[in-house]
């Protein structure tokens, strides 16, 4: 009930009363995740930024494995333009939380506009339209998704750099993804990546899954394996860009398209631990 009035008095825009009633309520033994977020947004609301990290960092010592609260940090660090700061919060998010999705929003985001580590826009970016598929941030997501893969098939070259500047997982990704170029020179539209990433995830399976195993990666195979990997491309790549063509698509495609927006709305994306990758 307190946390509940806490956090009433957050939405009513009574700050004083929120940050006072807050800072109670964590100081009490077992003050949960949510407690802890409410009193955050409450400073937050009113750019008390020193206070509210010396919260995030108490937080975080209580609940190290919080995906909320390695979020909230780091867009406390984004609204103080600290982006370079942000981004460790929500990397450390992901691998210790790997299924609450903001975190990777943000992240995929953050390299995004950085113009670097395109690899993980990929990865991230996918990784959340799974997670959270029917929400304004997902129609985002899967422009910047689109954008980015375009910008890597277009100029070939950059999937060869991107592959000498990784290691690791991330290299085998770049350098398996930069041998599909050839299926993108008549174009990169959602069909030439169905094949692009059908044959990516070939030779992935062949090589790769049992040292880097990828929960995204297994869901693609699945995808392929059930005959639904075009829908899910023509849901990724063109929903969000092309509205109009996307309707036409699936009006054309009813029945394998009703296949998968079946199995979108009934299956749960989830991440096992441990497939966090350093980078």
């Amino acid at each position: 009930i307190k946390r509940d009035i806490v956090f009433t008095y957050y939405l009513s825009r009574d700050y004083s009363s929120a940050i006072t009633e807050g800072k109670k309520l964590i100081d009490q033994p077992g003050a949960d995740e949510f407690s802890f977020q409410t009193l955050g947004l409450a400073y937050k609301a009113i750019a008390e930024y020193k206070e509210c990290e010396k919260l995030y960092k108490k937080a975080i010592k209580a609940y190290p494995n919080s995906g909320v609260l390695h979020n909230e940090f780091g867009e406390l660090y984004a609204m103080q333009q600290k982006l370079d700061e942000a981004i460790q919060y929500w990397e450390k998010g992901i691998e210790v939380a790997p299924n609450y999705s903001t975190n990777y929003y943000n992240a995929a985001r953050y390299y995004d506009q950085k113009g670097i580590k395109t690899i993980w826009v990929l990865l991230y970016g996918e990784t959340f339209i799974n997670i959270e598929s029917l929400s304004d941030k997902t129609s985002m997501m899967k422009r910047i998704l689109a954008d980015s893969y375009k910008s890597l098939f277009l100029s070939p070259d950059k999937l060869k750099t991107l592959a000498k500047q990784s290691t690791g997982f991330a290299q085998a990704v770049a350098e398996t993804l930069s041998k599909q170029s050839d299926a993108a020179n008549d174009g990169v539209t959602a069909e030439s990546l169905t094949v692009i990433r059908s044959k990516f995830i070939a030779e992935w399976f062949s090589k790769y899954a049992t040292q880097y195993p990828y929960r995204l990666f297994d869901h693609q195979r699945q995808l392929i394996m059930d005959n639904s990997f075009d829908a899910y491309n023509e849901w990724v790549f063109v929903s969000a860009t092309s509205p109009d063509a996307y309707t036409t698509w699936a009006e054309a495609h009813k029945e394998s398209n009703d296949k998968f927006m079946r199995l979108l709305r009934n299956r749960v994306f989830k991440i096992p631990t441990g497939q966090y990758y350093a980078h």
